[in-house]
Parts: structure tokens; sequence; C-alpha cells
């Protein structure tokens, strides 16, 4: 049975009984919260996959269009060939995808009726064909240009297809999801026209269109002041300028991270229609003479930006880049431009900020080629018509063909493997990711999650990819999209009474010192789709699994209030973990938030070994209080020691 559709029959079977299922039955014969630190050792100790078998399959979509960029139908396999590293590849799979009819539309898997107070990650996809994401980067953009971006897509509205499936998502300092996936074009407008741009503080020019003006080391070296002083004001100008472009792009790549983890579970083809302003892969020297050393600043995000188009191109995601400034000039020519342009210095000026201006401008259409040719997409810039370029986008991502083959070469030596398809038909222009980087399909990392404390770290960076625990911090993010690696039905229940309080928080919580009670108590019982986790046998000859169970409470303006942190562990026979793997995985934790107020909970599922996740986030004020409280006798997980 497909995963989907199995979650979907687990989602429906189960989620009637979630919150109550734990009180009923105390003792899931396996699904064991008190494993011993030995037996998680050697669980870790010997990472042999027994349930869990994956051969490679590498996947490979591939838009076909003609002179004119139509769409071309109707090509067979044979009118394919596909060389890896210059090698020819035997198809596994070949299908072809049109894009849905409005009737095609109406046939979406329905979202599972849940009863109250139970959530899910789950995500109806569509019985064939692609789904469509745009992605709204205030981080990148001025407000200006955002304006006119939004202006453009709701043009685009009036003329979109019946049956085209669209999210939204909106970047700022952070990745929040504005609009969940609807063909609905009214929604739509309406979450465009309630959007309201934001100034990024990390760009020069946050409104947009403005000029050129003198700096403070431009300032002083008209003053006369000493060479050796400016030198110094103009270094840290530079550091200043490098230092919020460094953060530009690495909030960047941790939204397209987040994106893929919450599409990896949507099968088929995802259309990433990303609205930027762009930036550079890599912070150059400055060579044009003005500094000292001219190699300090510069910086490399080749290996993070390798692993985040990599994960999007195994999610099957697609990202068309679109310049949301339409056509670009130099801001030299700009009205509101007051550098000073004169004097002896006057015309070294103008050729650095020219050069300056065509060298940006190259590197940033770049940056958006390189992204799109790496993930099947195409970049769309120097164009004001930019709900035509929409139009493109998701009119040739959703006719495409869907190319599969297990590779000659199966070693997972991490090596760039190069893909080359190619058709003899005439007048015939082929799309599709270029190649891939042969990583082992389930790698299995001992690094575990890390103590509690260290969890609410959000200021953790690095130049060469994604750590354990930055996944974990973008997972965690409130109001991020949820990851559905792993699926799952939460469901949460008030255990303090309505009317009373508690002074301390619940055992095992980890509260920030300035959160202030009283608290009120909630249960989390989780039923976890056991497909999305790892199974090894252990050295007792028990097959086994481990995973982190973990709960942050934010308050409504994003603050860390709480943490609870707990493992889960299932250690058993054969047999009963095949009975286990038929019903799923349930787990009970108790958390608290303040009493007073709305508070949101982001509740998270981590597997140790793949380091994949699945999320759910859920408002206090969500949570009714149905039916009696949680009896005090349900069985808890004590918290780790390990952390």
């Amino acid at each position: 049975m497909p995963r989907s559709a199995r979650a979907a029959m687990l989602l429906l079977v189960f989620s009637a009984l979630l919150p109550h299922l734990l009180a009923q039955n105390p003792a899931l014969p396996a699904a064991n919260g008190a494993q011993s630190k030995a037996s998680a050792a050697q669980t870790a100790a010997t990472p042999v996959p027994t349930i869990k078998a994956n051969a490679r399959l590498v996947v490979v979509d591939v838009v076909a269009t003609d002179h004119s960029g139509k769409p071309v139908h109707g090509l067979k396999t044979a009118n394919f060939t596909l060389t890896e590293n210059g090698t020819p590849q035997t198809f596994k799979s070949f299908e072809e995808h049109t894009a849905l009819t409005a009737a095609d539309a109406t046939r979406l898997e329905p979202m599972p009726v849940l009863p109250p107070d139970v959530f899910t990650n789950y995500t109806p996809a569509p019985p064939n064909g692609a789904v469509n994401v745009v992605l709204l980067d205030a981080l990148n953009t001025p407000l200006t240009d955002q304006m006119y971006m939004r202006q453009q897509l709701v043009a685009y509205l009036k003329s979109m297809p019946p049956g085209t499936r669209v999210a939204v998502f909106g970047l700022t300092d952070r990745l929040v999801i504005l609009q969940s996936f609807t063909s609905d074009p009214a929604v739509l407008r309406s979450v465009l026209e309630k959007s309201r741009g934001k100034g990024s503080p990390l760009l020069d020019d946050q409104v947009g269109g403005g000029g050129i003006q003198n700096s403070a080391s431009d300032e002083m070296e008209d003053m006369g002041v000493d060479a050796d002083m400016v030198a110094n004001v103009r270094e840290f100008e530079e550091l200043q300028h490098n230092f919020q472009l460094q953060s530009r792009i690495k909030d960047t790549l941790d939204a397209f991270n987040q994106l893929a983890r919450y599409l990896a579970n949507i099968p088929g083809r995802k259309n990433l229609i990303w609205f930027s302003a762009s930036f550079p892969i890599d912070i150059l020297p400055d060579v044009d003479g003005t500094e000292t050393n001219p190699f300090e600043f510069a910086a490399s995000f080749e290996d993070e930006f390798r692993q985040t188009t990599d994960l999007l191109g195994r999610s099957q995601v697609a990202v068309y880049p679109v310049d949301a400034r339409g056509i670009t000039y130099s801001p030299m020519l700009s009205a509101t431009t007051t550098r000073n342009y004169a004097g002896a210095r006057g015309s070294q000026r103008m050729m650095q900020d020219q050069d300056k201006f065509f060298v940006n401008t190259a590197n940033e259409h770049s940056t958006m080629s390189s992204m799109a040719e790496a993930t099947g997409g195409h970049a769309f810039y120097n164009t004001n018509d930019l709900a035509h370029a929409v139009a493109l986008a998701i009119g040739q991502g959703s006719n495409f063909y869907t190319l599969a083959y297990a590779p000659s070469d199966p070693a997972t030596d991490g090596k760039l493997r190069k893909i080359k398809v190619q058709t003899k038909q005439p007048g015939v222009t082929l799309t599709y990711r270029k190649g891939y980087y042969a990583e082992a399909p389930d790698k299995v990392t001992t690094e575990a999650a890390g103590p509690a404390s260290a969890l609410r770290d959000q200021a953790v960076t690095t130049t060469g990819g994604l750590t354990a625990r930055e996944t974990l911090r973008l997972t965690m993010t409130r109001g991020a999209p949820t990851p559905s690696d792993i699926l799952m039905n939460v469901g949460v229940v008030p255990i303090t009474a309505p009317s009373a309080t508690e002074s301390a928080a619940a055992p095992g919580n980890d509260p920030e010192p300035k959160a202030r009670g009283p608290w009120r108590r909630y249960g989390v019982n989780y039923q976890i789709d056991p497909s999305g986790l790892v199974f090894f046998h252990g050295a007792d000859g028990k097959v086994h699994a481990d995973f982190d169970l973990v709960v942050f409470v934010y308050s409504a303006d994003g603050t860390v209030l709480n943490t609870l942190v707990n493992s889960g562990h299932v250690a058993d026979t054969m047999d009963r973990v095949r009975e286990l793997i038929k019903r799923g995985i349930y787990f009970h934790q108790e958390v608290s938030a303040p009493a007073k107020g709305e508070s949101f909970l982001r509740i998270a599922v981590h597997d140790l070994h793949r380091d994949h996740y699945g999320a759910v986030e859920v408002a206090t004020s969500q949570v009714k209080n149905i039916g009696s409280p949680q009896p005090a006798a349900a069985p808890s997980l004590a918290p780790s020691a390990a952390k």
C-alpha cells in the first residue's frame, strides 16, 4: 500500500480513539518507554536495518516543451535516453503527467474527519500531477518590489486554470505558511491582499528604488581625514555589509530546507515559485583596490547550497526563481543618488559603483539560474511581466514526464552524479535536474538531539550544511511549516480542571526562568506512523527503534516559555513489532503552559537514526475542555537521563 494511502487509513482508523487510548490501555505491548541505557547503546551500536529495506531509485521529472514553450505531450519511453556520468541507464518506470482539470481537483483525497483536540501533519495530495508553492521573499526583496509582485500574482489569479493547486508561504526573519493548498482563486487573492510587505533590516535599501549615498568613510575621505583612519572605517562598513549578506543567505537556505521537509511526504512534483531579489551564493572578494586584504570578508555557502538543492531534488521540488525587481537599472541613475562623483576621486567612485552593480546583478541571476538548474526549474529575470512568468512556471511544471531508474553504480560515496536526458524528437527542449549526490538514502546517525537546555539555542550557524541541532531548530520554530517525514496524529487534552491551575510546571518540564505561572497542564498523546521510523536488530535479539518526543511552548510573541524532551523506544520481538506497525505507535506525555493568555505548543517526533521529523503546532485556544480530565493514572514517559 502506498505510504500516503496507508497513512490516511491510520488517521481514519485511530483518530477517534487517540485522546483516551492510553488511559484505557496502560500497557501497550510493543511500546516501551523505559528502555535501559545499555539497551539503547546496543541499538545505536548495531546499525543494521531489518524492517526497512531501501533500494535506491533516482526519480527525474522532465519537462518537454516545443519552440514556443508549450508542453509536448504523448512521448513514450523510447523517445528518451538517460545517462548517469555518461553511462546509459535503464528505466524502471515511466509516466506522463498533465495539469489537473477542475474535475480532477474535485477528486482530491479529503482530510480525515478528526475529533476535537486531535491534530495531524498529514496533507492530502492530488491523485496525479503537480502542486505549486509560491514563496513571497521579503527577507531579500525591497518593499516597493514586494508590492509589485503581489499585484502581479493577483493578475495571474484572474486567469489561473481551474484545478491549479497553490500554497503560499512568506519569508521574513523566518518562514511562515500564509495559505495551505487550495485551488480557489478568491482564497488566494484574499491572502495576497491581506499580506502586508515588511522591510528587511538586512537590506541596504529596504524600500527600493533608492540611489547611492556617500558612506561615512567617503565623507571622511572628502574631508581629508588620515588615510589609515578612512581605511579602518571602510573595513568596518564592509564587515557590516557582509555580515548582513551572510545572514540573508543562511536564513534563506534554512527556509528552503524547511520547505523541502514540509513537502517531502506529498507525492509527485512540487513547483516552487520563488519571488525574490535573490543573493549571490558566495560573498566574492573585494578586488576594486580599496581594501588592504580583499579576501578578508569572503565566505562560501557552497556546501549548504549543495545540501539544500539535493534535499529539494529528493523531495521532487523544482524551483522557479522570479526576480521581483523586474528589469533592473543601476542605482547611479536614480534621482535620489547623492554620492559625490566630483573631484579627483569622482571618476574612480563612478567606475566602482557601476562595476559593483553589474557584478552583483550577474551573481544574483547566477544564483537563481543555479538553483533552477539544480532542481529542474527555470529562472525568470529581466522581465516586468511577472504574471506571465508565473503562468509559464505553473503551466510547464504541471505537464511533465517522470523517469525513474536504479543507478548502475550502487556506490554511496557522496559524489556528484551528472544526469543527462536526451530525446531524438525534433524541436523538443528538455528541462530537468542535472544531477544528484550519491548519499546513502537512509544515513544512520548516532548524534542525539542534545540536552534540553541546548535545544533552545537559536543561534547555531554553519557554512557546511545543516547539523542535527540546526534541523531541530528549524523544525521547532513557531509558525514554520510542519515537516511530514514522519506522519502522526496528536491528541491534546486538558488535564487541569477548567477552574483550577497549578503553581509548578509538570514533572520533567524545563520552563524558562522568566516564565511565570500559574500553569495549566495538558496531556499530549502521540499516534506515530511507524513507516517513518528506522527499525534495527539489537544485540539482544529484539527489534529496536529510537526517537525523541519534543514539545516547545511559545508565547504569542514567539518567546519560548517551556520545553519538554523525552525519549521513546520500541524494543520487542519481530512478531510483536509487526503487529505494532499495523496499528501505529502510541505515547503519552504531559506539558504545562501558562494559564493566562494564549500559548502555542510545537509538538514533534524525531527519529534519532535518520534525523527525520514529524511536527504539528497547536494553540491552547484550539484545545477544548471536553469530557473529564485525562486520568492521572495514564502512563507518562520518564524524562531521559541521557539528555
